[in-house]
């Protein structure tokens, strides 16, 4: 089956096309001199320049890992390298590699290997040719606080609950949005859109979307399911304790849950509120988002948002990213939350045979009026990941016959280059087959298992290949490609996981290098982590670049990343004739380069916790 990838770049044009009208009617869209009114505090910055031709993880690197460094340089002879810490002293040399040049970012490179040093501590430079990289250290237990702070992204994006400065910092405290406390007029009594429904709902909590205030069910889904599978994973490895309780700042601590989980139940509640309720036309479907009835102009804080809320339409889509969530919960929450556990399960089958009886519920690209569109003409993924999800949990024959019968099955397409996504859940069916104990026959289980290893195999020769480790290929820079580079990297630590074979567990963590500054540009795309990294990325309340008493995103927010299709005004002016893996600009206006997004932290905390508590097994 063909990759359904541009289906995704289609839905983002339509969001941005609305995105920019409404910011440009709001007045909230202007040149670096203002912005609403407002006197930037941070001058607009042009295209990002790497400050050193040595790029490294800024954030550093583990003892037992991967130690790799790209040099930009157009020699093709093998450049001297020196490994000094943090005295001057040398500690390892040798030569670099030359690859020559790189499609994605048109740069001259050369390989820098250091993976046989093993001593440890901060403050290591790494010199080529009398250039300096930026500092950065070796060390265990080197992604533990990005762990921490990429998933307290997630409780600083809940709707319907206050933001404790004990939990967030005084800077990122603020009162619950979206309670129906003036200006507020949601979300606990929502109508829906004209002409959808004539009732209203409930539909408080869950998380923000991304810059934007909308929530959105498919977004929901694929988010919460990576933070739950995160813990799955890894009780199944024997090391949920990293991932337990009284590990996260969230407001649950203490309960005997993990935290993990806690988080995810937040957006997990929210899912389930939005279901239509028995009785109602579409019975068991689930709407397909909620947001205002129009954009809501930057910065806006969310208790500050006065804007109408509205229902859409229930989708086929939804319906299915409720049934799959609904149903991993079931499985995982059971140890600790029985009650919650069995609620999901109903909520499972409901979905499920709703969306049965109404396969052709489609979200459609124009419904892209104050939120995203996230319309996606196509779900037998969709169908073939609920079915998984629900097998794994019940292993009752409708969902087993469900699952074999579906093309996605038996598909060599269900991991493509690009990465799956939102739209492309396939993948996550077969993850979740390859992983979670089942009643398939050990042959199925072993060729899907097979068909993970066979997709990782391909990313390590991407990643392998290109100047930069990304496992994405020169054409995946698109809107999120960051998001792309995480996902597949994930691909990887399952790989590891389901092999213990080294090379994919070094495929995972050096993925990692690529987000937090080993890339063209030098800069790391995670606030907080690096010598230079992103912290004007596109959202209402962190906005500190449009208003300074706002701040800045908080640590371990992952921008979305170089988009070459450039679309929005700020990346259209300032980014002309880019190179694919260098169309970015650290600006707020650049909404298709640097917003934040669940769905684009999740696959970054799912790595971070992979990295932080993984060894190498020979």
């Amino acid at each position: 089956m063909a990759s359904r990838f541009p289906a995704v770049r289609r839905r983002y044009r339509v969001a941005a096309v609305s995105l920019v009208t409404a910011l440009t009617l709001t007045g909230a869209l202007t040149d670096a001199t203002g912005a609403a009114g407002l006197t930037p505090t941070v001058a607009a910055p042009s295209a990002a320049i790497a400050d050193s031709p040595v790029r490294v993880n800024q954030l550093g690197y583990l003892p037992d890992g991967p130690k790799r460094a790209t040099v930009v340089s157009s020699s093709a002879q093998p450049l001297v390298w020196q490994l000094l810490d943090a005295s001057g002293r040398t500690v390892a040399s040798g030569s670099t590699t030359p690859r020559g040049s790189d499609e994605a970012s048109g740069d001259s490179t050369h390989l820098a290997d250091f993976t046989s040093y093993r001593g440890t501590g901060k403050g290591f430079r790494l010199v080529v040719d009398g250039q300096s990289s930026p500092v950065f250290d070796i060390r265990p237990g080197l992604y533990s606080s990005l762990f921490s702070d990429s998933m307290s992204f997630f409780y600083q994006q809940r709707s319907g609950t206050p933001i404790e400065a004990s939990l967030a910092g005084p800077e990122y405290a603020r009162p619950a949005g979206h309670l129906g406390v003036a200006p507020n007029t949601g979300d606990t009594q929502v109508p829906c859109q004209a002409g959808v429904c004539d009732y209203s709902l409930d539909v408080r909590g869950g998380w923000y979307d991304a810059g934007d205030q909308g929530k959105y069910v498919v977004n929901g889904g694929i988010s919460t399911w990576l933070l739950v599978n995160s813990y799955d994973r890894a009780a199944r490895a024997g090391t949920a304790k990293a991932l337990g309780d009284s590990t996260l700042r969230v407001p649950e601590r203490g309960n005997r849950v993990p935290d993990v989980l806690d988080e995810a139940r937040w957006e997990l509640e929210f899912l389930l509120r939005m279901q239509v309720p028995d009785g109602r036309p579409y019975a068991g479907m689930a709407f397909h988002k909620i947001h205002d009835a129009n954009w809501t102009g930057l910065p806006t804080r969310p208790e500050q948002d006065p804007q109408p809320r509205e229902l859409h339409r229930p989708s086929t889509a939804a319906t299915l990213n409720l049934a799959a969530t609904a149903a991993q919960c079931a499985r995982v929450y059971a140890p600790f939350d029985r009650a919650f556990a069995a609620r999901c399960l109903t909520a499972a089958r409901k979905a499920w045979a709703a969306a049965k009886a109404n396969p052709g519920m489609i979200a459609p690209d124009s419904d892209s009026t104050g939120g995203g569109a996230y319309g996606d003409g196509q779900v037998s993924d969709e169908f073939y990941w609920a079915a998984a999800e629900l097998y794994a949990t019940t292993r009752e024959k409708a969902y087993r016959d469900a699952v074999t019968s579906s093309p996605w099955h038996t598909s060599s397409d269900v991991f493509t280059p690009f990465g799956f996504g939102w739209a492309e859940t396939a993948a996550l069916g077969r993850l979740t087959l390859a992983t979670v104990p089942n009643g398939l026959p050990a042959s199925d289980v072993a060729r899907l298992r097979a068909s993970v290893v066979s997709a990782a195999d391909g990313y390590l020769t991407t990643l392998s290949t290109q100047g930069y480790p990304a496992p994405i290929p020169a054409s995946a820079y698109v809107w999120g490609s960051n998001s792309q580079v995480a996902n597949n990297g994930l691909v990887l630590g399952v790989a590891y996981d389901l092999t213990r074979r080294p090379r994919y567990r070094d495929g995972a963590v050096e993925t990692m290098d690529y987000l937090l500054g080993r890339n063209t540009l030098g800069t790391s795309y995670v606030t907080g982590y690096g010598t230079r990294y992103s912290h004007n990325q596109h959202h209402r309340f962190w906005a500190h670049e449009y208003d300074a008493s706002l701040p800045n995103p908080p640590a371990g927010s992952l921008a979305g990343g170089p988009n070459s299709a450039l679309q929005d005004p700020v990346a259209e002016e300032r980014l002309p004739g880019c190179r694919p893996a260098a169309c970015y600009v650290d600006d707020i206006g650049s909404y298709s380069t640097n917003e934040v997004a669940i769905n684009w932290n999740a696959p970054l905390a799912w790595l971070a916790a992979f990295a932080a508590e993984h060894r190498h097994h020979s």
